[in-house]
């Protein structure tokens, strides 16, 4: 198994969850806190059993978390690890950690305030704040004072930026523990000054022709949405042509899984990728080059 910074303070982390209810983890994107935390408390004694529920802001990072705790676990999706989002579950009897998104949550909390059977939910992400994540802790924590006295649920949100003593103040000053990430150099090239009524489209396709004769290696791409990540992608692979080392990847939350996954998962041997992403690829998700 590939060593992680966030490795690191699980040790502190068990302890922490052992000793409170509650804890807050800082670990920037990267560190690794999405795969590696819910496997390293699954044996925990006072789990007891019972299920880890982690929340994703996301479908697709949702599937893609479940995908990975699986593969470390030797595993498909749907034995000890599984996922529920809209439209999509794959849980069985065995299923000790569910990767959720927020409406499926929240919904359940609203049918099961107590989360019978739950020992340790998790909010992944934490940082990006949403009204569904608030209102799922607020039910959470109302929940496990009304209905949990014996067995309290545990309680871990995982953030990215630095405002663990804030989030801690939500669950009585909770602990706070930090993980180093892993710095990269960047360099930044700037482009010509924008030009009113230009079309993005075309900068954007000359921008990635550049970066690929410039560079190595694959390129990722932000766009603003699906329309703009389609004309791209149709305009690069006219620009293109028939060049089969440049596998052109779209990922988006409205893709199929097999679409999803060639843009997630390693190229091909002597393939470049270019994934043309919207910002669901800036935090929650690995994408191997």
């Amino acid at each position: 198994m590939i060593s992680l910074p966030i490795d690191e303070v699980l040790p502190a982390l068990r302890q922490a969850l052992r000793e409170r209810h509650e804890a807050v983890l800082e670990a920037p994107p990267g560190a690794g806190k999405t795969t590696r935390v819910p496997l390293a408390l699954l044996n925990e004694p006072w789990l007891a059993g019972q299920r880890i529920v982690m929340l994703e802001p996301r479908r697709l990072a949702a599937r893609a978390a479940a995908e990975r705790l699986a593969s470390e676990l030797g595993e498909k999706v749907g034995e000890t690890v599984g996922y529920r989002i809209r439209l999509d579950s794959k849980v069985g009897p065995a299923t000790r950690i569910e990767v959720v998104t927020e409406g499926i949550l929240t919904r359940r909390l609203q049918e099961d305030p107590a989360l019978e059977g739950v020992g340790l939910l998790i909010f992944d992400e934490f940082h990006e704040r949403s009204l569904d994540a608030d209102l799922a802790l607020a039910l959470s924590l109302n929940g496990r004072e009304l209905f949990r006295d014996e067995q309290p649920l545990k309680i871990l949100l995982m953030s990215a930026t630095l405002e663990g003593e804030r989030l801690a103040s939500l669950l009585d000053d909770a602990p706070v523990l930090r993980s180093e990430g892993r710095m990269y150099p960047v360099a930044m090239r700037w482009g010509r000054p924008f030009v009113p009524g230009e079309f993005i489209e075309p900068r954007v396709v000359q921008t990635v022709l550049d970066a690929i004769h410039d560079e190595s290696g694959s390129v990722l791409v932000f766009l603003p949405g699906q329309a703009e990540i389609r004309r791209v992608t149709q305009q690069l692979a006219d620009a293109l042509g028939q060049r089969s080392d440049i596998a052109l990847c779209p990922l988006h939350g409205e893709l199929d899984l097999a679409a999803q996954r060639a843009a997630i998962e390693p190229a091909p041997s002597g393939t470049r990728k270019v994934v043309l992403a919207t910002n669901i690829a800036e935090t929650s998700l690995t994408i191997d080059g």
